[in-house]
């Protein structure tokens, strides 16, 4: 039997993150030829990925990253089976090398193929897998480009990128602040204005369906029943309703017997407060018309106006959560 130096299983214990015996049994078998021994590995790492294949892996860590002149910004989940693999320090390290190695891709499949200490990143992955006993992979992965780009990563676990049209004044903060939001809140679009007609009154019936269904059982139950709204995007609120909306609502000041010579400081509450409550989509799906989180009180859309000429050009996000 050949015999290995320390020396030696240390230097392939670095090349490939193995542990120290079976750094140690792959010399041995490959008699000590460094490279051979790398492939035994490899080797080990891809009969384990084909193993776990069907394995759950939605744990891991995602990390954003975002180049030099702050124009383009990467998101990458490096996913594992357990939290206890995700928060390893070496774990998240490697998600970060991913991460960085990335930028330099314009898709998954391209940085699968990309360079990683001499092997592809695919290659990588399944001698991690190997190494580790779990089944490694990229999840999610996404790309953004725009004259000013800024990142937020929450626990890694979310990740997102917010792009915008200029490098206005602390347009790192904005960047970031709206990032946050992204990551918090779960938009799918910039505007309801991105809506489809079709995709809005499909979501007004399986809403109105579902509020309706709830009333039943809280009617049985004796319980204040939910408000049925008409509409649920400012897509659908046009001026005619609006119009009818004002004028219901002096309907309303007057069979309240509020004096008239008031209405025109109770009116743009009321009207507010429609509009508030038939766009609970755009609340949900829409970033610049959801509710700040750092300040409820004004749109995302308004928060981003408060920087001057600027404007959200795009976002991204990917989520282990």
């Amino acid at each position: 039997m050949v015999k290995v130096t320390a020396a030696e299983v240390n230097n392939l214990r670095k090349k490939t993150g193995a542990g120290m015996m079976d750094c140690k049994k792959a010399l041995v078998e490959a008699e000590g030829n460094m490279e051979e021994a790398i492939a035994i590995l490899r080797k080990k790492g891809q009969k384990i990925a084909e193993k776990r294949a069907d394995r759950d892996s939605s744990e891991g860590a995602a990390i954003a990253a975002v180049n030099d002149d702050n124009t383009k910004g990467v998101i990458v989940s490096l996913n594992c089976e357990t939290d206890f693999v995700a928060k390893n320090d070496s774990f998240v390290e490697m998600a970060q090398k991913l991460a960085d190695i990335a930028l330099n891709t314009t898709s998954k499949e391209e940085l699968l193929q990309a360079d990683f200490d001499g092997m592809t990143v695919e290659e990588k992955l399944i001698e991690q897998t190997g190494v580790i006993g779990e089944k490694i992979e990229i999840g999610g992965y996404e790309v953004l480009e725009a004259p000013f780009v800024g990142s937020y990563i929450h626990g890694n676990k979310i990740g997102a990128l917010t792009g915008l049209s200029k490098a206005v004044d602390n347009a790192d903060k904005l960047a970031k602040d709206v990032s946050m939001q992204v990551a918090s809140m779960g938009a799918t679009t910039l505007s309801y204005k991105d809506f489809s007609p079709e995709f809005v009154a499909s979501e007004t019936q399986a809403r109105i369906a579902v509020i309706e269904k709830d009333n039943i059982e809280l009617g049985r139950l004796g319980k204040t029943l939910k408000n049925v709204p008409q509409y649920i995007s400012r897509m659908q609120l046009t001026d005619e309703v609006l119009a009818k909306a004002e004028e219901d609502a002096k309907a309303e000041l007057k069979a309240e017997g509020k004096p008239e010579q008031i209405w025109d400081r109770i009116l743009p509450g009321k009207i507010e407060r429609f509009i508030s409550d038939n766009t609970t989509l755009d609340h949900e799906k829409a970033l610049l018309d959801q509710n700040f989180i750092m300040d409820e009180k004004k749109s995302v859309g308004e928060y981003v106006k408060s920087y001057g000429d600027v404007d959200v050009v795009g976002f991204k996000r990917v989520s282990l959560a």
